[in-house]
């Protein structure tokens, strides 16, 4: 739990600085492309020194295609059509994600998830009933796909290092880098096709690249998943809605105080109400 208590405090800062700095300022395909490439120079030394079973590193790959490439593709999008809090809010889903993903991996699904996605859709509504556009459905929806990806990539990573063979043990630290070279096959095309010219222009955006890069991907995402093989699957919902009050508070305290947060709360509790139903359902059955 330490550790992704650290990652917490560390990415409670991120959002705020996309969303401020970087959301229609940077090109978000140059910016994910950055991000993702930096994190990947962090873990070269260590890939080139310990190699690793060629099924090993595929299935990293895999991950951090999803988790980290498809993952950052719809998250940069999506603060081009929403505030950051509302962005932070619709992160709320994420700990459902990781449960549902477990079932359908066990072939089993709960119609309970149907109400908690309308409940949800309601909540979104309440925050911007007066303003209700396309483009912030397709911001909410965009969010959504986003906590897909990294819910789906922290199952299949906790599940490989609970599956992987105990006779060839996996030394977390010396393998994840293959985790940023997927995820850098999925990017570098996105941007070739995708991408334009609007790079940053002075030396704040490019510092905050850099710290993104570097810190916040590398090492963020590193202790991240680290982190949630050292936890129960409970722990690790918690800890993903932990994520949210964290970046909340930055936000509105510094960036981002004429928010409404009467409204904003409103709509946090109709989240917060669809989330505790699933959840209810799911500790009676048990």
């Amino acid at each position: 739990m330490p550790i992704l208590w650290g990652v917490t405090l560390l990415w409670a800062f991120s959002f705020s600085l996309i969303g401020v700095y970087l959301a229609g300022q940077v090109d978000s395909y140059f910016a994910v492309l950055t991000r993702v490439a930096l994190a990947s120079l962090v873990f070269l030394p260590l890939i080139l020194r310990y190699p690793v079973a060629p099924a090993l590193a595929a299935r990293l790959m895999g991950i951090g295609a999803i988790q980290l490439g498809l993952m950052y593709l719809f998250y940069y999008q999506s603060f081009l059509l929403l505030s950051v809090p509302e962005v932070l809010v619709f992160t709320i889903f994420t700990p459902l994600y990781v449960t549902l993903i477990y079932d359908l991996l066990a072939g089993r699904f709960h119609p309970g998830y149907l109400l908690s996605a309308a409940l949800a859709i309601a909540g979104a509504a309440v925050m911007r009933y007066n303003q209700l556009s396309s483009g912030f459905w397709a911001g909410f929806f965009m969010v959504q796909a986003t906590n897909l990806c990294f819910a789906t990539g922290q199952v299949l990573y906790k599940r490989l290092l609970e599956t992987w063979p105990s006779s060839k043990p996996i030394i977390q630290s010396q393998v994840f880098g293959w985790f940023y070279l997927g995820a850098l096959v999925v990017v570098i095309p996105a941007w070739l096709l995708l991408g334009s010219d609007q790079y940053p222009h002075d030396g704040l955006r490019w510092g905050i690249l850099i710290w993104l890069g570097v810190v916040a991907s590398a090492l963020g995402y590193f202790g991240w998943n680290l982190g949630a093989t050292r936890v129960s699957s409970g722990q690790l919902a918690i800890m993903n809605n932990a994520l949210i009050p964290a970046g909340l508070l930055v936000n509105l305290l510094i960036w981002n105080r004429d928010t409404d947060v009467w409204r904003l709360a409103a709509g946090s509790a109709l989240m917060m109400l669809a989330l505790w139903l699933v959840t209810r359902r799911r500790t009676e059955r048990a």
